[in-house]
């Protein structure tokens, strides 16, 4: 069995205020004291997540961007959300939803058949997405100002 080291000197007394204000008593030699200091974490990684509410229940954020994007690379909905991991249905359903959230077409879609159909991101699709990425990038570089004091570092996402 352990040898238990006598009690410092004031440790009685200060054990027996404690208890009187209705704490708990530390143990002798102090094993139940909290540390003086909170331990420093180690620093976090932040980034921001854009979403820009359009009307009542519109929303462009990363997601239907990446979409514009990739359908802007491969020309076609099907392989954009193949390369994103989403279903054909959910890409064309973000497709409609994206060209109903804005006054002009983004994505202009031509039937697919013998010929082949495709898809081609507009003029206007390609600003809507590069606006996205400034807002985007201007958010990051806020953050950055604002939470470096706190030891967040800001990311890309």
């Amino acid at each position: 069995m352990a040898e238990q080291k006598p009690a410092r000197k004031g440790a009685v007394k200060a054990a027996a205020k404690t208890a009187a204000k209705g704490r708990p008593a530390a143990t002798a030699g102090g094993a139940d004291k909290a540390p003086s200091h909170k331990p420093r974490r180690r620093r976090e990684h932040a980034f921001p997540r854009v979403q820009i509410r359009i009307g009542d229940e519109m929303v462009l954020g990363p997601g239907k961007v990446e979409l514009l994007e990739a359908i802007g690379r491969t020309g076609s909905i099907s392989a954009a959300g193949r390369e994103l991991g989403m279903s054909y249905r959910r890409a064309w359903l973000l497709v409609d939803a994206l060209n109903r959230m804005f006054p002009d077409l983004l994505v202009k879609a031509s039937p697919g058949g013998s010929h082949g159909g495709g898809a081609k991101l507009t003029e206007y699709g390609m600003e809507v997405a590069a606006a996205y990425r400034r807002v985007e990038e201007r958010a990051r570089i806020a953050m950055q100002e604002e939470m470096a004091r706190f030891n967040v570092r800001v990311d890309s996402d």
